[in-house]
């Protein structure tokens, strides 16, 4: 497949890395330092499930730079979707599928507007990587999932193709019938990961572990259901119960990328998560009192350290 990547951080940077070795026809878009890194260097992979050199990428700043693709594996982060989705559209053909795995459910949304729907393809990622350092990307334990699939549920040809490539790359791959549901089902989970160890700057591991922090938890995540239920989507009244239980089984120093924004003095995503639910939560009737206590005291990190 020729598959562009917009957005070479860690999710885009694993994933791309993993298809490019494969032997898939990747570009990769980045910028600043990273896009230096890997016209220097290329792209490095650090993982436990091995570590992989690729000494020479195509990369660019210019998405207009490139030949038209098959899939663009859409991962910046959310401030900057629309303007991103602008600049994909050379990249398109009339059989073209974007697909996203940044956070949040307001991104395809947003693609849809840009794009057109008949693009956007949902998806979710499920890893925990980072960019290390400009050109080197750090996956952390052996969960390197996606799950993606065409909105009206059919399982087309560019679908079928992209999970064909994952499988033959070594990326355990999932083709969804209900794309819908399964990005709220990963939506609950993130954000009560990403509310709790940013505000409480800290890993999972003592938050579940402390009762009061615990019930917290669960209700950052039941709110999300609530939110959920009334728009439609159908997830179970005990769903956040559930979640609370595979919290339990991830590891204890399990933190999420907006934390480590946070630690950076970077520009952190709480408006798009959070934020959402509360928003969401207000134009449905549904209080969302805990969400917005994360939404309000993150508020003063929110710009970074710049802002």
């Amino acid at each position: 497949m020729r598959i562009a990547v917009m957005g070479t951080g860690g999710i885009g940077g694993y994933f791309g890395g993993r298809l490019a070795l494969a032997g898939h026809d990747v570009a990769f878009i980045a910028r600043g330092r990273q896009l230096e890194a890997l016209r220097t260097h290329g792209l490095r992979l650090e993982s436990q499930l091995g570590d992989a050199q690729l000494p020479t990428v195509a990369v660019t700043d210019d998405p207009a730079q490139l030949d038209p693709v098959d899939m663009v594996l859409f991962g910046v982060k959310l401030w900057d979707t629309e303007a991103s989705a602008k600049l994909i559209e050379p990249l398109l053909t009339e059989r073209t599928g974007v697909v996203s795995f940044q956070n949040g459910v307001v991104k395809d949304d947003i693609l849809r507007s840009v794009l057109g729907p008949e693009h956007v393809i949902g998806g979710v990622a499920y890893i925990a990587a980072t960019i290390a350092e400009p050109g080197v990307i750090r996956h952390s334990g052996p969960l390197q999932k996606l799950v993606f699939g065409e909105y009206d549920g059919s399982t087309s040809a560019r679908v079928q193709e992209f999970y064909d490539a994952c499988v033959a790359s070594g990326i355990d791959a999932e083709i969804s019938g209900q794309i819908e549901q399964s990005i709220w089902e990963k939506f609950v989970f993130l954000v009560g990961l990403s509310g709790t160890t940013t505000t409480a700057r800290t890993p999972i591991g003592p938050i579940r572990s402390h009762p009061r922090a615990r019930a917290f938890l669960h209700d950052v995540m039941d709110e999300v259901v609530q939110v959920a239920q009334a728009q439609g989507v159908p997830l179970p009244a005990d769903f956040a119960d559930g979640r609370l239980a595979f919290v339990d089984t991830v590891p204890a120093d399990m933190t999420s990328s907006m934390h480590h924004d946070l630690d950076r003095g970077n520009r952190l995503e709480v408006p798009w998560l959070s934020g959402d639910v509360v928003a969401r939560g207000n134009a449905l009737g549904i209080p969302t009192p805990c969400n917005r206590a994360i939404t309000d005291i993150l508020s003063v990190h929110s710009e970074g350290r710049a802002g």
